[in-house]
C-alpha cells in the first residue's frame, strides 16, 4: 500500500470539503438573515454533512500514519442571490464527484481499498447533495420569488406565533 499517496489524496479531500463547510455556511447565514430557512437549513445540513465527510477522512489519515492537513482549498466567494448560491453549489458537488471517483481509482491504485471504499460512499453523498440543489434550483425557476417570499412568511407566522404564545402564557 502507498501510504503517502493515500494520505496526500485525504488531505486534499480535507481541503476541499473545508471550502464546501465555509462557503454553504456563508450562504446559511446571508440566506438565514433574509428569512429564508428552508434553503438556509439546506446548507446548513450539507455543511455539516461535508464536516462530517472531514472528520471521517482526518480519522484515515491518522489510521495511516500521516499528518491532517486543515486547510481550505479556497476562499469562500460573496454571493447573496439564492439562485447564484444554487448553481455554485451544483457545480462544486458536480467537480467533487468527479473527483472522488478519480480519487477512488487513484486509491485502488495505491492498493488501499479502505480509502477508494472511503471515497466511494462519500461521492453517494455528494449525489444526494447535487440533487437536492438542484430539485431547489428547479423549485425557484418554476415558482420564483414566490419561493422565497413562502419562506419568509412562513417564518414570521412561525415567530408570530411564539410572540402570541408568549403573551398567553
Amino acid at each position: 500500500m502507498d501510504r503517502k499517496k493515500s494520505i496526500n489524496l485525504l488531505n486534499r479531500a480535507i481541503a476541499e470539503e473545508l471550502t464546501a463547510i465555509h462557503q454553504y455556511m456563508y450562504f446559511h447565514f446571508v440566506l438565514d438573515d433574509l428569512g429564508y430557512d428552508l434553503l438556509a437549513s439546506i446548507f446548513k445540513k450539507t455543511a455539516i454533512d461535508e464536516m462530517l465527510h472531514t472528520e471521517k477522512f482526518a480519522e484515515r489519515i491518522l489510521f495511516l500514519n500521516g499528518e491532517i492537513e486543515m486547510k481550505p482549498a479556497k476562499n469562500i466567494e460573496h454571493i447573496k442571490d439564492p439562485e447564484q448560491m444554487l448553481k455554485w453549489a451544483m457545480k462544486a458537488e458536480e467537480e467533487a464527484i468527479d473527483m472522488y471517483n478519480e480519487f477512488a481509482l487513484e486509491a485502488s491504485q495505491a492498493k488501499d481499498a479502505g480509502t477508494k471504499q472511503l471515497f466511494e460512499n462519500v461521492i453517494i453523498d455528494e449525489e444526494r447533495h447535487f440533487d437536492t440543489f438542484s430539485t431547489e434550483l428547479e423549485n425557484l425557476k418554476k415558482f420564483g420569488k414566490e419561493y422565497l417570499s413562502q419562506q419568509a412568511m412562513e417564518r414570521s407566522k412561525r415567530l408570530g406565533s411564539q410572540i402570541k404564545s408568549q403573551e398567553t402564557g
